[in-house]
């Protein structure tokens, strides 16, 4: 087992998804509804979610999801129903999700920035029988005459029913169908089970020591799989309290974390630099603060040495998984991140990463190659998509798609997504590694580095920057010259204010800075 700490709960092997043998905690809870039961027991009276003027405590909350519950029955959801989301950060989604659950149905969470086409297809894909909605956001639905679901506000989901009786769940069925962010082709639902919801749960409790008295605060959207997964499941586990923002501005994340004193979070990158650009970002008490996660881009040696001097409490944790390993695949173990600043950390206690060449065999410690990941928290597939399962998975491993290695002692370092990695002449160049170099640079704010065509050597190297004020590109050429070979240093650099394009998971878009370039627009040099 790869994690270091020897005082791990137990585990075993076992067979799950027909051919998968896989390693799982012995001693865990069942199912989603399972874990909510234990927190509602062992902490009734305790913040369990805050959001603006709401706050419910664990007994508030268990009172809540049976009346929904008992709504979603009195519509007729059945077990195995799926219900769609379409819920923003807030207590109703919290609620609903777990009502759906109590319900025996599967929650089908939607991003409230998605728009009626996309809308459209997650619900037609998925057969949704009901869409929980925001009041505000009906003219955002799709037209579901003679279709085989019912839109309903959220506001009329009540019943004063008795809630239903409690349905019979088998670890392996399906509880939410996450849809994938849909970079290339159509977005793919991956069908997350109440064993890898309850293992990557455990997962955060025991590699971030997690308790009752942690506080996080959700400031990405819950409807992603960090946000779900991270910490809507996480501080179930261990019935602590969710503290929600409902849309994450660098002073209002600050000042919710110094009024509720939270201990705990996670966080893309740019958001801790949006954080440390505010003037008063010292006035605020974040002394609470233990754990501050994070994923999604690599963390620049910057920011991270910036907020060592800022909030010397805080210990930074690299994280790093995506929706088919259900959040978590490695986690950076407590205190192990100086000195490993270009690590993901090792793989989380039940999980497998092999390092594969093309032909699909296993590279020595230390080499470079896809990572694979098997473990009882990947999904067991893509939500009525046979083909894209078989080639995605083998043998219980997802192939993740992203280059990287392993090293002997088990750190894992993420280099590029395979899609992403710039070929110039035939040298390999990962955008991480340019990006890190430029995120020094005095002025700059994000940076993004993506490959453009050329004739002549296949690629050449671009570099987005979002900065605070005019750059002179002939210094920032320099500055790369000083740190990287030659092949790497960027050929053009597109200089604007403001910030670069990201998903609703705070991913850079980089398709949508390769079709700038493709157009023509922003290919100069420096």
């Amino acid at each position: 087992m790869p994690w270091p700490d020897d005082t791990l709960p137990a585990t075993r092997m076992e067979a799950h998804f027909g051919d998968r043998v896989v390693r799982c905690f012995t001693d865990r809870p069942g199912s989603l509804i399972a874990m909510l039961t234990d927190a509602v027991d062992r902490n009734p009276d305790g913040d369990a979610v805050v959001c603006g003027d709401r706050r419910l405590s664990y007994r508030q909350l268990g009172e809540e999801v049976d009346r929904l519950a008992a709504g979603l029955v009195e519509r007729g959801i059945r077990p195995g129903d799926r219900v769609a989301l379409l819920l923003g950060n807030r207590v109703e989604f919290v609620t609903s999700l777990y009502a759906v659950a109590r319900a025996g149905a599967i929650a089908v969470p939607l991003s409230v920035r998605e728009r009626k086409p996309g809308l459209d297809y997650v619900l037609d894909d998925c057969g949704a029988s009901l869409v929980i909605h925001e009041a505000d956001l009906t003219d955002r639905l799709p037209d579901i005459a003679g279709l085989m679901r019912v839109a309903v506000p959220f506001e009329g989901m009540h019943s004063p029913a008795p809630p239903p009786p409690v349905p019979s769940v088998r670890e392996e069925d399906t509880a939410v169908i996450l849809y994938t962010s849909g970079t290339t082709g159509k977005p793919k639902g991956a069908m997350l089970t109440h064993l890898g919801i309850c293992h990557s749960a455990l997962h955060y409790e025991t590699c971030m020591g997690l308790t009752a008295r942690d506080r996080s605060v959700l400031a990405v959207p819950g409807s992603h799989v960090t946000g779900l997964i991270g910490m809507v499941a996480a501080m179930l586990r261990v019935a602590g309290a969710l503290l929600i923002l409902p849309a994450f501005k660098a002073r209002d994340f600050l000042a919710l974390a110094s009024a509720e004193r939270m201990t705990h979070t996670i966080l893309v990158p740019a958001m801790y630099n949006l954080c440390l650009l505010q003037p008063d970002f010292a006035e605020f008490d974040l002394s609470a603060w233990r754990i501050g996660a994070f994923g999604g881009a690599p963390m620049p040696d910057a920011t991270i040495a910036a907020l060592a001097r800022t909030v010397p409490g805080l210990t930074l944790m690299n994280a790093y998984g995506a929706t088919e390993t259900t959040s978590p695949a490695t986690i950076m173990p407590i205190g192990h991140t100086p000195g490993r600043l270009d690590s993901v950390g090792r793989a989380v206690p039940c999980a497998e990463i092999r390092v594969m060449d093309a032909e699909g065999r296993e590279v020595p410690a230390g080499e470079t190659g896809e990572l694979w990941i098997r473990g009882p928290m990947v999904v067991k597939g893509y939500w009525n998509k046979p083909e894209a399962t078989a080639q995605g998975f083998t043998a219980g491993f997802w192939h993740s798609g992203d280059i990287g290695s392993v090293d002997a002692d088990g750190y894992v370092r993420v280099f590029d997504r395979l899609k992403d990695m710039i070929n110039r002449g035939g040298y390999k160049i990962f955008s991480a590694e340019v990006e890190n170099v430029l995120s020094h640079f005095p002025g700059v704010r994000e940076v993004a580095v993506v490959g453009y065509p050329c004739p002549v050597l296949g690629e050449r190297v671009h570099a987005f920057i979002a900065a605070e004020a005019e750059i002179d590109t002939a210094a920032l050429k320099a500055f790369c010259a000083e740190r990287l070979s030659d092949y790497k240093v960027p050929e053009g650099f597109t200089i604007e204010p403001g910030t670069l394009p990201r998903n609703p998971n705070g991913k850079v878009i980089k398709r949508t800075l390769r079709e700038r370039l493709a157009n023509g627009v922003d290919c100069r040099s420096a």
